[in-house]
């Protein structure tokens, strides 16, 4: 059998058989709904019982600034993630919804009618397909304003596929923001032939490393991290498998901009935040390390001034300076591990550092 059919088997067997709710996980990777901030709360308590049951992801992904946009969710299970955007992208936007499990999409679509009526408008779709072959899926290439995925690219066996098809499926400007698990170092052989360790999300992590370059060679050039955390393996036997391996919950956002270069470069240029976007008036948090307080100026890259000049946060800024200066590498930029260390502005909250 070949390796992504096996794989895909497993994984459908596993969230579709196998876990019968959030509770019969067997690490952290699944945040409470008690975590998220107050301003999130409303939107879930609008989500169908049965959908919030079904819950598998590692955080919320809901960048601001959705109204109006057509959002699409990889892997979007029972369809939590996609209920709640729906309501950030309202009745002028839309959430499309994609899931290899036939169990977790007969969940989605069985409620869709009861958020339709909770919601006053209809504006999802649950499409049955693999996200390593989103081409085969009938969706226009750069037809999206944002793809978001809640832990479920590790699953993938080909993650070269699934960053292929979301650089064809953004439109320029674009961004893919979505909450996955990495390790410290690569997974060896037994732990990622392991069904259960593969299930939960683990056997398949990548090396955050090579995260790194998979985006790049797919032209995102420059990820940012959003938040990340620990993940605890409760079960021993499970936590004795996977040795010293140390795997961590982490959100990103690559930003489909062509001008973006590799490293952060100095330009000498500055941004000015206006504090005018909606549930953010004091501050507006891009990346782990950009944390701008509303009518101050901010010292950025020229990396930064793109992720904010060529998106739909344009309007948002005031924009100091331009490119005819280069002054070298930006400070601050290298090449450790980018887990664990706590920036003055990390909130705690899963996933969910670029909402707070």
């Amino acid at each position: 059998m070949p390796i992504q059919t096996s794989t895909h088997n497993l994984v459908q067997d596993y969230y579709g058989h196998q876990l019968q709710g959030t509770a019969d996980l067997k690490t952290s990777a699944c945040c409470d709904a008690s975590t998220m901030p107050e301003w999130l709360k409303p939107l879930l308590a609008r989500v169908h019982p049965e959908v919030l049951s079904r819950y598998y992801g590692c955080g919320l992904v809901c960048p601001p600034l959705l109204e109006g946009c057509r959002v699409l969710d990889l892997g979007c299970g029972s369809g939590r993630d996609v209920y709640a955007l729906a309501q950030l992208v309202g009745p002028e936007g839309e959430v499309v919804g994609v899931d290899m499990t036939d169990e977790q999409l007969a969940v989605a679509r069985a409620h869709q009618a009861h958020h339709t009526e909770v919601f006053g408008y209809s504006n999802t779709r649950f499409l049955h397909g693999y996200i390593e072959r989103l081409d085969e899926l009938g969706l226009e290439p750069a037809s999206f304003d944002v793809i978001v995925s809640n832990c479920v690219v590790n699953l993938s066996p080909d993650k070269d596929a699934v960053l292929a098809g979301v650089q064809r499926l953004l439109k320029p400007g674009g961004e893919f923001y979505f909450s996955d698990v990495y390790a410290d170092r690569r997974v060896p052989p037994a732990v990622r032939n392991d069904p259960v360790l593969y299930g939960e999300c683990l056997g398949g992590a990548l090396y955050w490393n090579d995260f790194i370059q998979l985006a790049q060679r797919h032209g995102f050039a420059d990820p940012r991290l959003l938040e990340d955390r620990p993940l605890e393996i409760t079960d021993p036997k499970l936590a004795a498998r996977t040795g010293n391996l140390r795997f961590f919950s982490a959100t990103y956002r690559l930003f489909k901009l062509a001008a973006l270069e590799s490293a952060c470069e100095d330009f000498g240029q500055a941004v000015i935040y206006q504090g005018s976007i909606p549930e953010h008036p004091g501050r507006f948090v891009l990346d782990k390390h950009h944390d701008m307080q509303t009518g101050k100026v901010f010292a950025v890259c020229g990396n930064t001034w793109h992720m904010l000049q060529g998106t739909r946060f344009a309007p948002h800024f005031n924009f100091i300076g331009n490119f005819d200066t280069h002054y070298g590498i930006f400070d601050g930029c290298g090449g450790n591990l980018p887990f664990g260390a706590r920036s003055e502005s990390s909130s705690g909250v899963c996933g969910l550092a670029a909402c707070c």
